[in-house]
């Protein structure tokens, strides 16, 4: 059985930080592209970062310079540090894990989500 459970959510005043993890289970995590994607209500959901097998990263434009998705395949965990955040940062947040190959087709699985709210 898969799992991906999100925890580090929470309030912050805006300029704060939060750290987000991703604690996967039932996948060869060291293989998949490990992304964090967001929603807030009446927007569609939104990629923010996501970093490759090999850890290659990327970024929306909006979380440059300010967020950094790292992993640790030991610990099977996907993280996101988030820095001087804004109140439009606040969604729910959601881990992804995405995997494709010839080998053993594709798997896309998500977490349950984890709610950041960022006051002005």
């Amino acid at each position: 059985q898969v799992q991906l459970v999100e925890s580090g959510g929470g309030l912050v005043q805006a300029g704060g930080s939060l750290r987000l993890s991703c604690a996967g289970s039932g996948i060869i995590f060291s293989i998949n592209t490990m992304g964090w994607y967001r929603q807030s209500p009446g927007k569609q959901r939104e990629l923010v970062a996501r970093i490759t097998s090999s850890g290659s990263t990327n970024y929306a434009d909006s979380v440059k310079g300010r967020f950094t998705i790292s992993r640790d395949n030991a610990k099977n965990t996907v993280y996101l540090q988030m820095n001087s955040l804004k109140p439009e940062d606040t969604a729910v947040y959601y881990c992804n894990a995405f995997s494709q190959s010839i080998l053993r087709g594709t798997s896309d699985y998500w977490g349950q989500g984890t709610q950041v709210t960022v006051s002005s």
